[in-house]
């Protein structure tokens, strides 16, 4: 009798165990489906490129996620909610700063100049915790690499460097020689890691009669040797086949598919 108590008991233990397991796997699961949704619903911008504000936001989500995942005690509605309240507030605020310039500046601040004509505006570096290596590592990220070819340097309110070079050391451009350049055109991309993109045929108004013409022309027997293929509304066309170098060609689908 002894001994059935203990295998029953056994089991019991190892069934909770298990039960236990799944739970937490669950709760794992849900809350970083949640969090990924929010965070989408924020928008699609870096941590370098937040706001001081969103910056807040996204380090309470993460620090808000993490309590229900470990302790199963906390329910999930309780877990859930106060990331949902934070996405409100995110909106909340974004609307605000949209409609008030004031207040925009009140969470976001305002751009700095750093460097001016004058040279270097000392006083502007010390208000934003910044030091000369700072302002150095900026300008050569920006491919200079002296302070005389930069005309303004500017914090934004992202904490991003913006780099305006004097005239001696601004890039050429068409205008500056005299040259007619036609716009550029947005490749569209086709196929992707072997796999169709219906919706890009449909921006550069291609059909799937028109598509295999041009693979059989390329001599792709099978969408699947390709890494990438892109379009253009000009019709030219790019593409690279796996473990093989990129190739382009100017195709004309009208006349082609004739």
């Amino acid at each position: 009798m002894f001994f059935k108590y203990n295998i029953l008991s056994i089991k019991t233990q190892f069934f909770w165990h298990n039960y236990s397991m799944i739970s937490v796997f669950l709760r794992v699961l849900l809350i970083y489906i949640t969090v990924l949704i929010f965070l989408r619903l924020m928008g699609k911008r870096q941590i370098g490129e937040m706001q001081p504000y969103e910056v807040v936001i996204t380090l309470i989500i993460a620090d808000l996620a993490t309590l229900p995942m470990s302790d199963t005690n906390i329910p999930l509605l309780h877990g859930i909610l106060p990331l949902a309240i934070l996405v409100l507030i995110h909106y909340a605020i974004t609307i605000l700063t949209r409609k008030s310039v004031k207040l925009r500046r009140l969470m976001s601040g305002k751009p700095v100049i750093v460097i001016s004509p004058n040279g270097i505006e000392y006083q502007a570096l010390k208000d934003l915790n910044m030091n000369i290596d700072d302002l150095t590592e900026a300008i050569r990220q920006g491919n200079y690499y002296s302070f005389e070819q930069i005309l303004y340097a500017i914090v934004e309110t992202n904490g991003k460097i913006s780099l305006i070079p004097t005239s001696a050391c601004s890039p050429t451009t068409c205008q500056d020689i005299n040259v007619n350049n036609p716009p550029a055109k947005i490749p569209h991309t086709i196929i992707s890691d072997g796999k169709l993109i219906k919706d890009q045929m449909q921006a550069v108004k291609i059909s799937k009669k028109e598509l295999e013409n041009l693979l059989k022309k390329i001599n792709i027997s099978d969408k699947k040797q390709l890494i990438i293929l892109t379009i253009d509304e000009d019709g030219k066309v790019y593409y690279q086949e796996k473990n093989k170098p990129y190739k382009q060609i100017q195709y004309n689908f009208q006349k082609e598919s004739k």
